[in-house]
């Protein structure tokens, strides 16, 4: 079989005519976005969004994509000039080259690059997808000093090497060039994520420089947001997909389901693209929107990966069709989720998202969505633990999914800040009581608070239930 050429600028013109492309003149598009943390989920969201609004509303709002750590992707999209296809797994799929991402950089190899894209009079945006952990966040949700990468970017001996730490050299380089404010857009699965990356950029600035840190404090704009769309892993099978569709190989690709949905904090700094015109929601309080999210979609989600990795399932659709993890996770939403939420249609959303999760096309890997359940559950149970104990209400299916996060990390079956620590704590057949006391498992209101420590350490039958198969 002859090997595909791949794809590239002169590709465009010879593509086959179900497959989407430019509307714009890419070679002409100038940069007006600085993103960091070039994974699939940005080029299948972000510049999915950003594409149309170039489209439809004009504009140079190119992507200069920095990957903070290692240099894989900005090497296959620099072989493709940048260009890069879109799965979408409706019904029928569908295929779509992007355009928009106009420069990459591995943050670390070429830090002088990536400075002079801050500090750019034409950069006006600043996005991240680095997921929860790229935050460097401690359980109280304000910065971590101890955090070693933190604790090294203080010093400021070297380049930086945390995301916090890119940031604020970054805004410094601005600062110094031309001193122009600009909007920061997280786009990861934080509750008050801007507000949260914003305590997080002044903690550092003021630390290093307070002369800094109060040019941020007046110039800079951090928006809350809330994103959402299922973009699984790449793997062969897409590429090949890909490559039969497009008739052009892409090292770069992605496949995303079809639902997308991105909601913004209206407060920017500066011009922005017409994002509007391509679907995005401008709010005044994302909150809302962030709250279904995370307990109607991430939360049920984290349950169905961890009871499924338990019960040997590969992928998260699976668990979906396991009737006794559904009737769990639909009980779990009914009575500990909904009540901890007054206000909000908790049923409506978890329905969407079963039906979102279950799609046979979508082949999330439960080990993929388990992964880094310590930073995750932070956001997504361990509040409504806390809420519901106070409140008398009922938390044993939040316990359980906790305590089934901790039984898929002692195994190895998943990834985790904490999984050496939990794995020989599992070893040593220590007592759970003996792992609540360790500090870094989970936030102090497990230990001082009674009501909270008593459902944490209630017997998990529930989880037992499952794992041998019972009803629950």
């Amino acid at each position: 079989m002859t090997a595909l050429e791949p794809l590239r600028f002169t590709s465009l013109a010879k593509l086959p005519m179900p497959v989407l492309r430019p509307t714009y003149d890419v070679s002409k598009l100038g940069i007006g976005i600085v993103h960091l943390g070039l994974g699939a989920f940005h080029r299948a969201h972000q510049a999915f969004y950003t594409e149309d609004a170039i489209g439809t509303g004009g504009g140079d709002w190119g992507i200069f994509a920095v990957a903070l750590r290692r240099p894989d992707s900005p090497h296959l999209l620099r072989q493709q000039d940048g260009l890069f296809t879109v799965e979408t797994l409706a019904d029928e799929p569908t295929y779509r080259i992007i355009g928009c991402i106009r420069g990459v950089a591995t943050a670390p190899l070429e830090p002088t690059v990536v400075l002079q894209a801050f500090a750019a009079a034409s950069t006006h945006i600043v996005t991240l997808t680095v997921t929860e952990k790229g935050y460097t966040l401690g359980s109280d949700g304000a910065l971590d000093f101890d955090h070693p990468d933190i604790a090294n970017d203080v010093r400021r001996e070297a380049m930086p090497i945390s995301t916090i730490g890119w940031l604020v050299s970054g805004l410094d380089a601005r600062r110094k060039v031309n001193g122009r404010g600009l909007t920061i857009l997280s786009c990861d699965n934080l509750t008050n994520n801007g507000t949260k990356l914003r305590n997080a950029v002044l903690a550092f600035a003021g630390t290093v420089d307070p002369t800094l840190a109060g040019w941020i404090d007046h110039e800079v704009r951090f928006p809350n947001t809330m994103v959402d769309c299922i973009v699984p892993a790449t793997n062969d099978a897409v590429r090949s997909r890909v490559g039969t569709a497009t008739g052009y190989a892409d090292a770069a690709c992605v496949q995303r389901e079809s639902f997308a949905q991105w909601v913004i904090e209206d407060d920017f700094a500066g011009p922005r693209p017409a994002w509007e015109t391509a679907g995005v929601e401008f709010v005044t309080d994302v909150v809302p929107y962030q709250l279904l999210k995370l307990h109607a979609l991430n939360l049920p989600h984290s349950a169905l990966a961890y009871f499924g990795l338990l019960r040997g399932l590969t992928f998260c659709r699976e668990a979906v069709s396991d009737g006794q993890i559904v009737a769990f996770v639909d009980a779990l939403m009914a009575e500990e989720v909904a009540p901890a939420l007054p206000g909000l249609n908790i049923g409506a959303y978890w329905h969407s998202s079963r039906n979102r999760i279950g799609n046979p096309r979508i082949n999330h890997a439960t080990k993929q969505v388990g992964e880094d359940g310590s930073i995750k559950l932070g956001q997504r149970a361990l509040p409504l633990i806390i809420a519901n104990a106070r409140a008398g209400r009922p938390t044993a299916r939040l316990v359980a999914i906790v305590h089934a996060w901790i039984a898929c990390c002692s195994r190895s079956m998943t990834q985790d800040p904490h999984a050496q620590r939990l794995q020989t704590w599992a070893r040593a057949r220590g007592t759970f009581a003996e792992l609540l006391a360790d500090v870094t498992i989970l936030p102090d209101e497990f230990r001082s608070d009674a009501q909270v420590r008593a459902a944490i350490t209630q017997p998990h039958e529930l989880l037992g239930q499952l794992l041998r198969g019972a009803a629950t």
